[in-house]
């Protein structure tokens, strides 16, 4: 296979073994540019000499340039802004003048160390002031950091690829390029890109926003594919008014996108994240593939000691002159000084710096490639193996999530909210009705008053440490809503939800948007209320006998209804499908007028009780 040089074979090799490590990745809890970068290099010329990115051509420049813009656009459609209110000034010094003196700093270190020229130095600071949600999100959701350092650093990551991609390609254009004024080239070049970034960026948003509102104008199913196109487009045409500016474009679209609630949003967020999942294992495997080790060897000490000063020095400056008026504790400043892995950006870039100086005859593009790329490995290695640690010793882990959010604080909800609380759980109503929440109140339940699909501060800190989500009320598309915003939002284990027998929203459509039918089945909601709070039903506690001559349970039987399964000590809110396993409790509300034909179809299916039950 050595010397096959065939687009269509490099591309295809480079997509197929870029998401065998990206399994790799998620089977081995790292980031997954660790096996990109390693497949990349055995596949390159060094080692089994099969992929060649040179055959190419030109083509790789374009594939790079368009991954990013669908990769930058995918994190800015993720970043929410109503979760950065309490760190948006740190979040700006980090995005401004973090990127100054991260260029400043890391371009001195390379003088230092490397005996490089001032220019090289410099190109090499403006390539590192990147860091990237690419990288930052595996960390981050591996380790369950506290919501406000996990979204100030996720939210840096997306940030500040947009600045250091621009800041970085002015730097080469006024070093590199034609002409003698490099302040005046700079100045003009950075705000120039910035401003059309913006602007275009926010009108693109908002027409993109504007267009998957309404089912006229994008058919159902075909929302995606409409998003790329316009997103591609409007990368196309910022870099064609002024080059480097369609990153900033697509970066501001995204967040005006996904801010904006489309009918689509989440759905449109899962199909961006699979689609960066593979341009990202495409395109750093074609890099590392183009990457010599020799390169990497000829750095020798200095090299890694000029990553270890970007580590343990330049960021932690960088964080600690940012964030010294902020309200952030000291063990959220000390995590954020030590994470902050380079990504595909960084790589990307650099390896376009390379091919740009040898067709400029500029000397050094080799080697600045490879300090770029000894870069990324030292910090994502650096970051994957600390960030654990780091997060354990600063106590800036998340506490462990127990708790369940009930949307709907009527009879049925409350029910199940005290056996749930009986089981050790911190529960949380949801309800925009005073009287329910009176009620919720009575009993002793915490609760939220007002829209729940309203993002504000009570909201957030119950989703925040809650494992699961139950929506309860009467409208079925405002339960799967919630319980989606729940899981999508806020990362809510499970999500589920109520579905009565003649709702609008079938049980395979909420399936295929990761939710769950709560209890065994659907249930007429109204109907149990009124049992309940009139003493129609009672909560019996059962423990399940398996055998092989059991007859399966309905899902249509309205005499009794699963509320809660325990097993050992583990507790579950019952949902269609759940397993049952031998020895396993449940309590189950049992309508008390057809009681005696209820407890005998539950005996049939192996149901046994346990004990007098409580009166609900």
């Amino acid at each position: 296979m050595h010397g096959v040089e065939s687009p269509g074979f490099v591309f295809g090799l480079a997509l197929g073994t870029g998401v065998a490590a990206v399994l790799l990745a998620r089977w081995l809890r790292v980031p997954s540019i660790l096996p990109l970068l390693a497949l990349g290099i055995v596949l390159g010329a060094d080692v089994l000499g099969w992929l060649e990115p040179r055959a190419l051509g030109g083509g790789l420049g374009e594939i790079v340039e368009l991954a990013v813009a669908v990769i930058l656009f995918e994190g800015g459609l993720n970043l929410q802004l109503a979760r950065l209110r309490a760190s948006a000034r740190p979040l700006q010094l980090l995005i401004s003048l973090g990127a100054i003196i991260t260029f400043g700093g890391a371009a001195l270190v390379a003088w230092l160390l490397l005996d490089w020229s001032w220019t090289l130095s410099i190109l090499f600071g403006s390539l590192v002031i990147v860091t990237g949600p690419t990288v930052i999100r595996p960390i981050v959701r591996n380790v369950a950091l506290e919501p406000r350092l996990a979204n100030l650093l996720e939210a840096e990551g997306v940030l500040i690829d947009a600045v250091g991609a621009i800041l970085a390609a002015v730097t080469l254009q006024a070093l590199v390029g034609p002409g003698a004024d490099v302040f005046s080239i700079g100045l003009r070049g950075l705000l120039g890109r910035i401003a059309l970034g913006a602007v275009l960026g926010l009108l693109g948003g908002f027409a993109l926003s504007w267009i998957l509102r309404s089912a006229r104008f994008v058919p159902e199913g075909l929302e995606n594919i409409v998003t790329l196109g316009a997103v591609l487009l409007l990368f196309q045409i910022a870099e064609a008014l002024q080059s480097e500016s369609g990153i900033l474009c697509v970066v501001v679209a995204g967040v005006v996108v996904g801010n904006s609630g489309t009918r689509v949003s989440e759905l449109l967020q899962e199909f961006e994240e699979q689609l960066t999942v593979a341009l990202i294992a495409v395109v750093f495997v074609l890099l590392a593939a183009d990457v010599r080790l020799a390169d990497l060897v000829a750095l020798g000490w200095s090299g890694v000691a000029t990553v270890a000063a970007l580590i343990l020095v330049v960021r932690p400056l960088c964080v600690f002159a940012c964030t010294a008026r902020s309200d952030l504790a000291l063990r959220e400043r000390i995590f954020l000084a030590l994470v902050a892995p380079r990504g595909i950006v960084a790589a990307a870039v650099a390896s376009l710096f390379a091919g740009f100086m040898a067709q400029a005859g500029v000397d050094g593009g080799t080697e600045l490639r490879a300090l770029v790329f000894l870069t990324i490995m030292g910090t994502v290695v650096f970051c994957g193996a600390a960030a654990p640690l780091l997060a354990t010793l600063l106590g800036v882990r998340a506490p462990e999530r127990n708790g369940v959010a009930i949307l709907g604080a009527e009879e049925l909800g409350l029910t199940l909210g005290e056996l749930l609380r009986d089981a050790g759980a911190a529960v949380t109503f949801f309800d925009s009705n005073p009287q329910h929440c009176r009620q919720a109140a009575e009993r002793g339940f915490a609760y939220v008053s007002g829209n729940a699909l309203e993002e504000h501060p009570s909201t957030r800190a119950a989703l925040q440490s809650s494992r699961t989500a139950v929506a309860l009320t009467m409208n079925a598309e405002v339960n799967s809503l919630f319980a989606r915003e729940a899981m999508h939002e806020f990362r809510v284990a499970e999500g589920l939800v109520l579905l009565t027998p003649k709702g609008r929203v079938p049980a395979a459509l909420l399936e295929r948007a990761g939710l769950r039918t709560a209890f065994d089945g659907p249930k007429d909601a109204e109907r149990w209320n009124v049992r309940l709070r009139h003493q129609g039903a009672r909560v019996a506690q059962l423990e399940f006998k398996g055998r092989a001559d059991l007859e399966p349970l309905g899902e249509d039987d309205e005499r009794f209804v699963f509320l809660l399964r325990q097993r050992g000590d583990a507790w579950q809110v019952a949902r269609r499908g759940l397993e049952w396993r031998d020895g396993d409790r449940a309590w189950v509300a049992i309508e008390k007028i057809n009681e005696a034909a209820a407890l005998e179809r539950l005996a049939r299916a192996g149901w046994q009780e346990r004990a007098p039950a409580a009166s609900s």
